[in-house]
C-alpha cells in the first residue's frame, strides 16, 4: 500500500479548504486574509511594545505610502499594494535573510499564492514591473520606519538597509501598536472601500 501524500491544504475560519501548493481563487477570502495577517508578526516579534506589529498593519501603512508617491495611481494599484503580504497569512513572514537561506521553494509558494490572491480580487496574476518597483519602494520606507520606530535600529543603521526616506513623506506617519482585532477589522474596511472604488 503506498504511502498517503503529505497534506499539502490548510482548514480557514471561513470554511475554505487552501491548498497550499495549488491554490485556486475560489478559495480566497479576505476575512481569512485579514485575520491571519493581524496574528503575523513582523520583525519575528522582536518589537517594542505592547503588542506585536503585524503584518496586516504593516499593509495598510504601505498602501497608504504607496497612494503618497503615486498619487495619480489607479484604486487597482492601491488594492495591490494592500494585498502585496497577503501570502502571508498561511505561510508567515520571515525575515529576508531566512527567506535567502530557504531558498527558492518559499519565493514558489508566494507566486502561487500571490496569483491566487490577486485574480480573487480582479487583478492581475503578476504585476507589471513599473507596480511592483513602486510596491517595493513603499515597501522600504515601511521598513525603515519599523525598523527606527520599534525595532531598535539607529536611523544610520536602517538606511543603510532599507535607505532614508523623505522626510515629508513620513511626517505625520507613525506606526501603529494595537490589538490584532482592530487591525484585522481595518484590513477588512479598507478592502471593501478599495474594491467599491473599482
Amino acid at each position: 500500500m503506498a504511502p498517503h501524500p503529505p497534506r499539502a491544504w490548510q482548514r480557514m475560519l471561513s470554511g475554505r479548504r487552501l491548498d497550499l501548493l495549488d491554490p485556486t481563487p475560489v478559495d480566497i477570502e479576505i476575512e481569512d486574509i485579514a485575520h491571519g495577517l493581524a496574528f503575523v508578526a513582523r520583525w519575528n516579534g522582536q518589537t517594542n511594545g505592547d503588542f506585536a506589529y503585524s503584518v496586516a498593519e504593516h499593509s495598510l501603512l504601505v498602501e497608504v505610502l504607496y497612494g503618497r508617491l503615486n498619487p495619480k495611481a489607479p484604486t487597482k494599484w492601491k488594492l495591490a499594494a494592500l494585498l502585496h503580504d497577503a501570502p502571508e497569512y498561511v505561510i508567515g513572514d520571515m525575515i529576508s535573510p531566512v527567506k535567502a537561506a530557504v531558498g527558492p521553494g518559499y519565493k514558489d509558494l508566494d507566486v502561487r499564492l500571490t496569483a491566487a490572491i490577486h485574480i480573487r480580487f480582479g487583478l492581475p496574476a503578476a504585476l507589471p514591473k513599473t507596480v511592483k518597483a513602486q510596491i517595493k519602494r513603499a515597501d522600504r520606507i515601511s521598513a525603515w520606519m519599523e525598523a527606527v520606530q520599534i525595532a531598535g535600529f539607529s536611523e544610520a543603521e536602517a538606511t543603510k538597509f532599507f535607505g532614508r526616506p523623505n522626510a515629508e513623506m513620513i511626517a505625520d506617519l507613525d506606526i501603529r501598536l494595537r490589538p490584532p482585532v482592530e487591525a484585522r477589522r481595518d484590513f477588512v474596511s479598507r478592502h471593501e472601500t478599495l474594491l467599491n472604488e473599482l
